[in-house]
């Protein structure tokens, strides 16, 4: 018997399909086409596209200056008159050899970069094993120890250009609390190196710490528990499971830092201002960035300090390569 029931009608997209004329669908999938094809070039040069701006600025910024002053050292050339070149070979850099203030601002670059990167990472270490445990307000306290990191170099220098003055100076009228004579900390090789290394110390302490504790943080807590089950107490946990974990990460921070301190301008530029670029009277905390700034901006030697700026590259390539040993040692260790 015949069904009174309807026929079912067609859905809209059959419908569409059969109403749609040929030409449209062939224009239909030809721009889904496109479509597709555009989405994989997407896909595949985005990525290019989001990292061309670094290049570019490193380019500009980082390979051409390079590449110019390695180009420059092998020329007398003034700053007043940078077109004018010399050839003269690699005499701006047996100069160097010779120059007993370049040896002077080596020496007290090593010295300040001691000085100010075995306390700062230690106490950084201590600082991070603190702010480890549970702790109220945890959070401020973290923030608290990055905030001189934050600080200008310009405010934080003079700052403590006051409180290392001579006569008025807040750590001379402490000392005179106590019985001492006041220091003359600008003018002393070994007091001015430490004011400067005090500087350094305050900036960068708190930043080296947050490194630890990220490190710290990330160290499993089977370790402890297994440590705490030997018997072993907090200050053993620490020196046999917190450090060796940490190798790498102090490893990072040292040369990090010994790179920063090879690097120091700031603060000795800013810790004597009547000085100028030569670090004191008698260059007692002249850096090698000091140094390289007095050649070629004070001197107008752009040719020397371009050899100045090679010397100081060749260092941090020795401490590069000083780093990969380290690493490949300890990673064979572990």
């Amino acid at each position: 018997m015949a069904s009174d029931a309807p026929a079912a009608a067609p859905s809209l997209g059959e419908e569409g399909a059969a109403l749609r004329p040929p030409e449209k669908a062939g224009h239909d999938e030809r721009r889904r086409a496109r479509r597709s094809r555009r989405y994989r070039q997407d896909v595949r040069w985005s990525p290019y596209a989001f990292v061309a701006p670094f290049f570019l600025f490193f380019l500009a910024f980082g390979l051409f200056p390079l590449l110019y002053t390695g180009w420059a050292s092998l020329h007398r050339v003034e700053l007043t008159a940078p077109t004018d070149m010399e050839w003269v070979g690699l005499r701006n850099f047996s100069r160097l050899l010779e120059d007993e203030f370049f040896w002077n601002a080596l020496k007290n670059t090593v010295t300040i970069g001691l000085i100010s990167t075995v306390p700062q990472l230690l106490i950084a270490l201590g600082i991070a094993h603190l702010l480890n445990y549970r702790l109220r307000g945890s959070m401020f306290f973290r923030v608290a120890v990055l905030t001189p990191y934050a600080t200008s170099v310009a405010a934080a220098t003079l700052v403590f250009v006051l409180l290392f003055g001579r006569d008025y100076g807040m750590i001379n009228w402490a000392l005179g609390m106590v019985g001492f004579d006041h220091i003359d900390w600008q003018n002393g090789r070994w007091t001015s190196q430490l004011a400067v290394s005090t500087i350094v110390i305050w900036r960068w302490t708190g930043y080296n710490a947050l490194i630890y504790l990220a490190a710290m943080q990330a160290i499993p807590n089977d370790l402890y528990e297994s440590a705490a089950l030997d018997g072993a107490s907090r200050r053993q946990q620490f020196l046999h499971v917190t450090v060796p974990s940490l190798r790498p990460t102090i490893l990072f921070t040292c040369v990090v830092s010994t790179i920063g301190a090879t690097q120091l301008f700031g603060e000795p530029l800013l810790f004597n201002g009547g000085a100028g670029a030569t670090g004191g009277a008698d260059h007692q905390f002249q850096t090698l960035g000091l140094y390289l700034y007095e050649q070629g901006w004070v001197n107008l030697h752009l040719g020397r300090a371009s050899a100045i700026a090679w010397a100081m590259f060749l260092i941090l390539l020795v401490i590069g390569a000083v780093n990969w040993l380290l690493a490949r040692r300890l990673s064979k260790s572990a």
